[in-house]
């Protein structure tokens, strides 16, 4: 991982540089391969020092804390706090994503990352799709242009074409359009 350190009103001592790279080290750890880059901030205001840490993750994505105190130590170690809760979190959710896809000829794990067991309630059959409502039509004879008229607000409208004699369907999506289904027969 890289690392960029910048100290406003503070310079850099090797005893800083060694604080802070031993808490990106636990943070490293817990990210495994994950980080890119870090950027910690060190800045000393009139009464207390303060550490700001952005790490660049893959996927584009950043984990940002900040920490106070009177010592180096004090804000260094609330930022990897906080930042060590925010990698936990990603962490769970790049591991929920990878257990969710399944690759061809795998099965889906149901094993708990902690270690322990839990159980499993048994799936449930599928549902199978049942008639919600049972409507009877005469199929009249209309022009598309009066079909279009007489369709419900969303409804669906059996017909034939005048000039084919097919049967046709029209119906509204969701999003408002028309749509024709035409049949073969």
């Amino acid at each position: 991982m890289r690392l960029e350190l910048t100290g406003r009103r503070v310079d850099i001592s090797l005893g800083i540089r060694r604080i802070v790279d031993r808490k990106l080290q636990k943070l490293e750890r817990l990210l495994q391969d994950g980080a890119i880059s870090a950027h910690v901030v060190l800045s000393r205001e009139k009464t207390f020092n303060r550490a700001e840490i952005t790490i660049h993750l893959r996927d584009d994505r950043f984990l940002h804390a900040a920490g106070e105190g009177a010592t180096w130590h004090a804000p260094l170690t609330q930022a990897a706090e906080r930042l060590a809760q925010q990698a936990r979190t990603t962490k769970g959710k790049y591991q929920a994503r990878k257990r969710k896809t399944v690759g061809r000829g795998e099965q889906k794990s149901d094993a708990v990352p902690t270690g322990r067991r839990r159980a499993v309630a048994p799936e449930a059959p599928p549902r199978v799709a049942s008639a919600i409502k049972q409507v009877r039509q005469k199929v009249r004879q209309l022009s598309l242009a009066n079909a279009i008229q007489q369709l419900p607000n969303n409804g669906v409208l059996v017909f034939r074409i005048p000039d084919t004699s097919r049967l046709s369907i029209l119906y509204r999506a969701a999003d408002g359009d028309l749509t024709l289904v035409e049949a073969d027969v």
